[in-house]
């Protein structure tokens, strides 16, 4: 059927799809993840690392995988990841996990949507036993709600395995809302087991502060001589760009007062098989920055929503399932290691291309390692 497809393309296009054809994993391995399978968009992968990690969860040396076509960005995150690797490596930890569905309830008035906000509180053990029928991964740990008129948002919060968790917790929620509908609360007029609150594939200041997937924060604290032999500039001076940098996104509206997260995000995402749409959530970032008392310079990057799976979706797919395994995160029990080593690299990545910027390198580094005319 795929050949056929590419037969039917070059039919109506008289275009002839020949590199979109080659491919390794047998066409049937790719069936739950594209409908209408045709053949598949080869992204080169550059390989970066060893960086240093002293999480919970990573701990050593990691090779990193990166899937991009922008040239110089594995060259900026390799030399971000020799630079801490100097300092003694990044310090990781994962601080929050929740995956959440956001059901909307109408009412006919404001008394009675309280009214049922306060009736949700008292069920919430029958919810839960609801909810957790459906999964044998998912717990749900709280309904947050928030009110506006006679509308009511129940934001039921999972933790989900080692899986993303969206349709797993989308299968729970339901099930729950189904059961809420059967009891006829008294004045309810409009129900929708999607309301917009969790925001899905859209970044939100309420995932900014209350979590959608993992919350995970790398930190590093440099010498300034370490910077000065690898990065040509000092704590003071990245220092006041960073204060700079903050003013920056606030005037520009930005979900990142950072560098560049997506960057390196997205080229892990497509590496390892993660949903890529994720990363609208995924890279939104919070960083954080200081001039020790001895001058040296700590900095840390916080990830409010890191939507990410070691189980599931395109993780299994042949060359996805591989960088995975190279980093010792395919299966059970690996999601929070993936993700202090993608927050590691996030970081990794932020300091060196700050540091280009200051020295006046970023251009020419582009130019001389980033020009593909062919």
């Amino acid at each position: 059927m795929a050949a056929e497809r590419r037969a039917f393309v070059k039919k109506q296009t008289d275009f002839e799809l020949d590199h979109v054809g080659q491919y390794s994993g047998a066409p049937s391995v790719y069936a739950g993840n594209a409908e209408h399978f045709m053949g598949v968009a080869q992204v080169p992968i550059g390989l970066a690392g060893p960086v240093l990690i002293n999480g919970e969860h990573a701990q050593g040396d990691f090779y990193i995988p990166l899937a991009t076509t922008e040239g110089t960005l594995v060259a900026s995150y390799n030399r971000g990841m020799k630079l801490t690797r100097a300092a003694g490596g990044i310090t990781t930890h994962v601080i929050d996990d929740s995956m959440n569905r956001a059901p909307v309830f109408v009412f006919d008035d404001a008394g009675r949507s309280r009214d049922f906000g306060l009736w949700i509180e008292d069920n919430f053990d029958k919810l839960k036993e609801l909810v957790e029928a459906t999964t044998s991964r998912g717990k749900l740990i709280s309904i947050q709600q928030f009110a506006a008129s006679k509308i009511r948002w129940l934001r039921f919060n999972y933790t989900c395995g080692d899986a993303a968790g969206q349709n797993m917790v989308t299968k729970a929620t339901r099930a729950a809302t189904q059961w809420i509908l059967s009891q006829k609360s008294e004045g309810l007029e409009w129900f929708s087991l999607a309301g917009n609150l969790d925001t899905d594939k859209k970044h939100s200041y309420i995932n900014y502060l209350h979590t959608r997937g993992k919350r995970v924060v790398a930190e590093i604290t440099i010498p300034n001589q370490i910077l000065a032999d690898n990065f040509r500039t000092d704590a003071r001076t990245l220092h006041y760009q960073r204060k700079i940098s903050n003013v920056g996104a606030i005037m520009g509206g930005s979900v990142n007062n950072g560098a560049h997260a997506a960057n390196g995000l997205t080229a892990m995402f497509i590496a390892t098989g993660q949903d890529v749409a994720n990363i609208a959530e995924s890279s939104a970032a919070i960083v954080h920055a200081e001039e020790t008392n001895n001058g040296d310079y700590y900095f840390s990057v916080t990830i409010p929503s890191l939507i990410i799976a070691t189980f599931g979706g395109g993780t299994g797919l042949p060359t996805q399932r591989e960088c995975l395994e190279m980093l010792d995160c395919y299966g059970a029990n690996r999601v929070h290691k993936l993700a202090e080593i993608m927050a590691a690299v996030v970081l990794a990545g932020d300091l060196s291309l700050s540091a280009a910027v200051m020295t006046d390198e970023w251009v020419s580094s582009h130019e001389r390692l980033g020009r593909n005319r062919s």
